[in-house]
């Protein structure tokens, strides 16, 4: 009977201690057990994670009204994208780059400044596509993270030397066959770093079956999705529009022979096979804006100096010049802005948007020779002279510009892609797909 009583207790105690665990699990766990899918690391994917974001990725196919790739393939497609997301996460963790509240927040007011809505409404647009807002602050928390990641790891160690540099102007100079951007698709049929004969000359001829079927008349976008390992195959392979000068130097000399439609041959890499297909191109455009030349007097404010004592200064300085002054000399012994005073304000010919809005409108508002009235930006109080307004060409300037530029996101680009690959990789991945 001891016995019994005893063994009656432990059996007591075991489903005491089962109900509490039970009740303690959120209400979707009750309903629904979870199962992992893929172990990454030290981390997991559950199943829940891979069929939500297989519905996110769906209805962004659909919306671009592409054709779904068969069930099998996206859930290949969209698994190996979890594994790299978290991969970047864990090391951004690892790294200790986070993001907080504030920059955050931020981020979102500016993105709706952008789209011109208040971020009441951008709530209420989320939620009537059933994203919660929160959500949505969460995932641009992790792109901000992953971009983070990405420049210190990638894009910060990036050089460009003075050769490479001059090659773009030169390319860029010539205009590529007179086209100002290109627009490009691309499949990607990846191997690993020391891969055998027999795997390239596989992958090769894979390659090539892509191609034969692309050229006889198959849609480029659903092989993208359903083949390419690459990461915009989910968006159809669709890498946008690059000037001639940003074209990844792999695809450079393909590119030079192909016409709007055509699918180059595979190109060997050292991530695998490349496919790309010349979605679309335009031709060059002179580049002609409207500068202003221009001096001005800045007045900070600060704990002395109020708005209110700026804003007076100017208005006394203005009616000084109005009187017969000298406007640099004033500039010179009053202005704030150390740059341009030791010039008298001269802020030379300026392009449109290289000053802040609100300057730039008071500029472009002024009548030549006229001083303007005080007014304020983020910098402080200024007053503001017009001299002169001229048509500048400014392709070849734009392009010169542009060169450092686009050779960056070009050896960025392929950079990244290298590192991704590095880091799955070396990372211990097991999959757990049915």
């Amino acid at each position: 009977m001891r016995v019994q009583t005893q063994r009656y207790r432990r059996l007591q105690a075991a489903l005491l201690s089962f109900s509490l665990l039970f009740s303690a699990l959120p209400s979707w766990a009750v309903t629904t057990l979870d199962h992992i899918v893929a172990i990454v690391n030290d981390d997991v994917i559950t199943d829940s994670e891979l069929k939500d974001e297989i519905a996110r990725i769906a209805l962004q196919i659909q919306s671009r009204k592409q054709q779904l790739p068969p069930h099998a393939t996206l859930r290949r497609q969209v698994m190996e994208r979890l594994i790299l997301t978290r991969l970047q996460l864990q090391k951004a963790k690892e790294s200790g780059i986070s993001v907080n509240e504030s920059m955050l927040t931020d981020t979102v007011n500016n993105i709706a400044q952008q789209n011109k809505i208040t971020i009441q409404q951008l709530r209420e647009t989320l939620e009537s596509d059933g994203v919660s807002f929160q959500a949505f602050r969460e995932d641009i928390r992790q792109q901000i993270t992953l971009r983070r990641l990405q420049q210190r790891d990638v894009i910060n160690r990036i050089f460009v030397t003075d050769q490479e540099l001059e090659r773009e102007i030169k390319q860029s100079g010539k205009g590529a066959n007179n086209r100002q951007e290109v627009q490009l698709q691309h499949i990607l049929l990846g191997i690993k770093e020391g891969a055998s004969e027999e795997t390239i000359t596989t992958t090769r001829a894979a390659a090539e079956q892509l191609i034969e079927q692309l050229k006889a008349g198959k849609d480029f976008t659903s092989l993208a999705i359903q083949h390419s390992d690459g990461r915009r195959a989910l968006e159809g392979g669709d890498l946008g529009w690059y000037k001639p000068s940003q074209v990844p130097t792999l695809f450079v000399e393909a590119l030079s022979s192909m016409r709007t439609g055509d699918i180059s041959a595979p190109i060997h890499s050292a991530s695998g096979f490349h496919i790309i297909k010349l979605a679309a191109e335009k031709g060059i455009e002179r580049l002609v804006i409207t500068q202003s030349k221009a001096r001005h007097i800045l007045i900070n404010t600060n704990e002395v100096v109020s708005d209110h004592d700026a804003r007076t200064r100017l208005v006394q300085l203005r009616e000084r010049i109005l009187g017969g002054d000298d406007f640099a000399a004033l500039a010179q012994s009053h202005s704030d802005d150390k740059g341009s005073a030791i010039n008298g304000g001269d802020l030379g010919w300026v392009n449109p948007g290289a000053m802040v809005p609100i300057f730039e409108q008071q500029m472009d508002e002024q009548v030549l020779g006229e001083i303007s009235p005080p007014f304020r930006t983020q910098f402080g109080w200024h007053i503001v002279q017009v001299l002169d307004r001229r048509d500048y060409d400014s392709t070849d300037e734009v392009l010169k510009n542009n060169a450092l530029i686009a050779v960056r996101r070009r050896k960025a680009d392929e950079a990244t892609d290298l590192w991704l690959r590095r880091l799955r990789d070396e990372a211990y991945i097991d999959l757990r797909l049915e």
